[in-house]
């Protein structure tokens, strides 16, 4: 049994969701949010502090074996791409301080992998996870997507597994983090 964190990054809201996959079946476990708007939005350290904090809180409270982030898409305003980069930054920081293996994946790819189409709208997601894991309700949207992400990657971390048993080269994924990043 696999139990997987997805975090969607973001610097007022950040989702998190938890899934242990056996075999095919998907189970929920927990999703939410870890809010910063206690914290004036001037105050950048402080808010990345509070992510960083709430995502060592979840991985101790619900041990994961690994995870899946949410890679950062380049905005139309520079200040706000960086800005969640370093919101993105904490989180992952928080995730390997735990000797998590990490895996990112596109918003287009979860999106993919949750509604079968890439331009899927917020509120679709929000379906989607809901029927895949046969919750009584919608899940929040930053939570949704964090759950989308676990999702995504119960799927394609299977295919990553398989692809490694079936060569002999070296397992070389896009974008995975095992003490630091290989391409």
């Amino acid at each position: 049994m696999t139990r997987i964190l997805g975090i969607d990054p973001g610097l007022r809201t950040t989702g998190f969701g938890v899934v242990e996959t056996e075999g095919a079946h998907l189970h929920y476990v927990a999703s939410g949010t870890i809010k910063t708007d206690a914290v004036d939005i001037g105050q950048l350290p402080a808010r990345l502090k509070i992510i960083f904090d709430g995502v060592r809180e979840v991985t101790g409270r619900y041990r994961p074996t690994c995870a899946a982030v949410e890679i950062v898409f380049v905005n139309v305003n520079p200040q706000s791409t960086l800005m969640l980069g370093q919101a993105r930054g904490a989180a992952l920081t928080a995730l390997v301080s735990n000797d998590l293996d990490v895996s990112e994946y596109t918003a287009l790819q979860m999106k993919k992998a949750i509604v079968g189409h890439g331009q899927a709208r917020k509120e679709q997601v929000q379906e989607m996870v809901m029927r895949l894991l046969n919750l009584p309700g919608l899940p929040g949207k930053d939570a949704a997507d964090a759950l989308g992400l676990a999702i995504c990657h119960a799927h394609a971390g299977s295919s990553f597994a398989a692809m490694q048993k079936g060569t002999t080269l070296a397992r070389r994924a896009h974008a995975q983090y095992r003490r630091g990043r290989t391409y």
